[in-house]
């Protein structure tokens, strides 16, 4: 019995870090952070869309 505890444990502990971690992504998203383009600018090919809009707006888009 006691190894099923064990293997009950650890499955909750990873799923509630995988939980923390999309619930993270989520707010970041609808804080109109995006979860792919960091801008930092310095390491850019120039193909960021959001940066360019920052850039417009009079933003600085380095961190």
């Amino acid at each position: 019995m006691s190894p099923i505890i064990g293997t009950i444990i650890a499955l909750g502990a990873v799923g509630g870090a995988c939980g923390l971690a999309i619930r993270s992504m989520i707010k970041d998203k609808k804080a109109g952070k995006s979860l792919s383009c960091g801008c930092d600018c310095k390491h850019c090919s120039g193909a960021c869309h959001m940066c360019a809009a920052k850039k417009d707006a009079g933003v600085s888009a380095s961190k």
